[in-house]
């Protein structure tokens, strides 16, 4: 983090803005301004360039069409490529963490290239599309709160011997696979299929994102009850709907 503050970049919110996914922006900066953090935060149109001096980059959910264009754009762009070579945190939802893949097939019906700053690869599946909550337990590498969200794909994500699953469902499809798993991560680069917005219902991984950025392993404790009670809520709709 630059000494002027952290710098939020939310990517492409012209065309990658679904379900509610820039909530995930306003999250941040507020859990980061609680701390006492100076936060200063850039939205980046898909006709701009990527700057690559973020701290934490947040990539958000999108139809067929806009998740390509937004692909071609950043694959020219290069510079979430530059921005994770200079140490920062990605943290993307849904067609953002199909870009952040090696490819996945788009509107019209063609593989198209990602990013690869994931081992995953993303193809359509053919059955139902997976719709409703989801609720899954993170991996215990980070230490974190069982995982809610609310998933709405077609798509399904393969993993490669790159990424560890971001968490394994207890309810819902996550991935599409059948093995369980749920999103991707590897280092500072992290993706799931959760909305919500996700970082609503978990805010512990805002304040994860948070922590890689300023290399520390616990934050000044902050007041929760608003985040907790849509958890209890959001956590007990999903669990007596799957009674």
């Amino acid at each position: 983090m630059s000494s002027s503050g952290l710098r939020v970049v939310w990517v492409y919110p012209d065309l990658l803005s679904t379900y509610g996914d820039q909530g995930n922006v306003l999250v941040v900066e507020r859990r980061a301004r609680q701390r006492g953090l100076t936060v200063e935060r850039v939205d980046v149109r898909s006709d701009q360039p990527i700057p690559t001096s973020g701290d934490i980059y947040l990539v958000g959910g999108g139809e067929d069409r806009p998740q390509r264009l937004a692909a071609e754009r950043l694959r020219r762009d290069g510079g979430l490529h530059r921005a994770v070579d200079n140490g920062a945190i990605i943290f993307s939802v849904c067609a953002g963490y199909q870009i952040l893949g090696h490819e996945f097939v788009n509107d019209l019906g063609q593989r198209e290239p990602g990013l690869g700053l994931l081992d995953v690869v993303s193809v359509r599946g053919t059955g139902e599309r997976c719709v409703g909550d989801v609720l899954a337990d993170i991996d215990e590498a980070l230490r974190l709160p069982q995982l809610t969200g609310f998933e709405n794909h077609q798509g399904i994500t393969q993993l490669g011997p790159g990424v560890r699953p971001l968490a394994r469902v207890r309810l819902g499809n996550g991935n599409g696979t059948g093995d369980g798993t749920e999103g991707a991560w590897a280092g500072t680069v992290f993706g799931t299929y959760m909305h919500g917005p996700v970082l609503a219902r978990n805010p512990q991984i805002a304040d994860l994102l948070l922590k890689l950025t300023l290399d520390v392993n616990a934050l000044p404790p902050v007041d929760d009850r608003w985040y907790e009670a849509l958890r209890t809520e959001r956590i007990a709709a999903a669990t007596q709907a799957a009674a």
